[in-house]
């Protein structure tokens, strides 16, 4: 395989880890808006649309696995492949957590919600956000950008604990809302956790650049550090 081959099949792969990840974001969106909505039709479309995610996880893989095999690709391109490895197992643990929040929803049922859903929608958005901002770096091979997006992190902790605070608060006042409101805490929880790998995904893209492997984000001791 000439170098210009070589170099389009990292394209086509690259290609390949963006359309992921924009199939990503809107699960994540949409997770929460048909959580909101109390829209179940979009959530077992959200949850049966998981294994679109979870295919294209595996053939982005067998295509890499099969280059590095077949290539023996020199330091930098291995970095970066290993990287692409590293990304798209991160973007599908991300898709699970959508899958996650849209069975909530459906375990749920056709209770009325305990609480106007105002935070989550506002977490799911800037986990968004950093995800797309994250890919972009990659794309863009940014270390800068990288080593910046994770500062976001702090804003989606701090609204999950305050939604952690509030139901709390309703379980104390009325012990009935205990399960549901259990079921918003996870849902909170899948998307604080998504920003964290996001965190990851980053430190991929600087590890793909430079080659330092390095932990990125702050240490924060609040409420999601339970879990």
């Amino acid at each position: 395989m000439t170098r210009r081959i070589f170099d389009q099949e990292l394209d086509r792969l690259q290609g390949e880890v963006l359309a992921l990840g924009s199939m990503v974001e809107e699960a994540l969106v949409q997770s929460v808006e048909t959580l909101k909505q109390r829209d179940f039709t979009g959530s077992r479309h959200l949850i049966a649309g998981d294994r679109a995610i979870n295919e294209r996880r595996y053939a982005i893989e067998e295509a890499t696995i099969t280059l590095i095999a077949t290539q023996q690709p020199m330091a930098g391109d291995m970095r970066l492949l290993a990287a692409i490895l590293e990304i798209v197992t991160e973007l599908e643990r991300m898709g699970d957590y959508a899958k996650g929040i849209a069975r909530i929803n459906l375990m749920i049922g056709e209770q009325p919600l305990i609480k106007p859903l105002i935070d989550l929608p506002v977490m799911a958005t800037k986990a968004r956000e950093m995800l797309h901002a994250a890919l972009v770096a990659f794309v863009e091979r940014d270390v800068q950008a990288a080593r910046s997006i994770p500062e976001g992190d702090n804003e989606i902790d701090a609204l999950y604990n305050q939604v952690y605070r509030e139901l709390i608060c309703f379980i104390l006042e009325d012990p009935q809302t205990i399960e549901q409101a259990n079921h918003l805490m996870w849902a909170a929880h899948n998307l604080e956790r998504t920003a964290d790998r996001v965190i990851n995904l980053c430190e991929r893209v600087v590890y793909a650049v430079t080659g330092e492997l390095t932990e990125l984000g702050t240490d924060d001791s609040g409420i999601e550090s339970l879990h």
